[in-house]
């Protein structure tokens, strides 16, 4: 049953229905909500208030769109006026990032060729470190139209612009993601310094990265076998697929079972 389909069920008062359209859609508004705020508890407490608003206002949806592009707007809709995350609040800029990265290097960590899931920890969150150097409107132009890979129709729909303001804020964003990652990233330049595995101490020592209680990684990985997939893009492309190869593990929350409790206590209360 296509998402579509499942909205009309449950426009319709199917609680199943329901319950299986938050299913379907969880996993993408959690990863836009981590790619936007870094932090796991803020996504997940994003992610949980994005569903229920999708729920609550899928009446108003036309089924003249796509239903994704529709959520992906009530979804960049919350994340454009929600309060800081706890890393936004730290104000980072691509210069501070820089310093952070190169002041952080050792060679107590994993060798190059070594799998771990600490060095995919550490290369994940600085994919998401660095998107939080972007402002809110060139982050969401950028996830939605690049990593996303939503046409630039559908990205301009969701965050409400026009198409011709949407691609001028996806290639500043891009411009400044690609500059960045050519002059610093390993996995990216052979003339950058920063490698994945060179960070680990550092990053364990900050409490970025906690062997027993990992945010991001999924599974293990070296440094070698990350450059070797984003080698095989072209010059500008392999800042994109820098983020395509960086995909963080899905959240564990049951987000179904708990917009479905949220609007039952939400009924009980009118």
């Amino acid at each position: 049953m296509d998402l579509e389909e499942l909205a009309r069920r449950a426009v319709s008062g199917d609680r199943q229905a329901v319950h299986d359209l938050v299913g379907a859609l969880q996993g993408d508004v959690y990863l836009l909500a981590l790619r936007m705020m870094w932090n796991r508890q803020d996504a997940e407490d994003a992610t949980q208030e994005i569903l229920v608003k999708v729920v609550t206002q899928l009446s108003q949806f036309d089924f003249r769109s796509r239903l994704k592009t529709w959520v992906y707007r009530v979804a960049t809709n919350y994340l454009l006026d929600v309060k800081k995350s706890r890393v936004e609040r730290q104000n980072l800029s691509f210069a501070l990032f820089a310093e952070d990265l190169e002041s952080g290097l050792s060679t107590d960590g994993p060798g190059d060729d070594e799998r771990s899931l600490l060095i995919e920890e550490v290369k994940i969150g600085c994919t998401l470190g660095m998107l939080q150097c972007l402002d809110r409107p060139h982050r969401l132009a950028y996830l939605l139209a690049e990593v996303l890979g939503l046409s630039a129709d559908e990205a301009a729909d969701a965050l409400g612009v026009e198409p011709a303001a949407l691609r001028k804020r996806l290639q500043r964003a891009r411009e400044r993601i690609e500059a960045f990652t050519r002059a610093h990233c390993g996995l990216v330049s052979d003339s950058a310094a920063c490698r994945c595995n060179r960070r680990v101490p550092a990053a364990l020592q900050l409490g970025r990265a906690r062997p027993d209680a990992l945010q991001f990684a999924a599974a293990p990985h070296s440094f070698e076998e990350a450059r070797a997939l984003i080698r095989q893009a072209d010059g500008a492309r392999r800042a994109l697929e820098l983020y395509r190869t960086s995909r963080p593990s899905d959240s564990a929350v049951d987000f179904a079972r708990r917009v479905l409790s949220a609007l039952e206590i939400a009924g009980g209360q009118r």
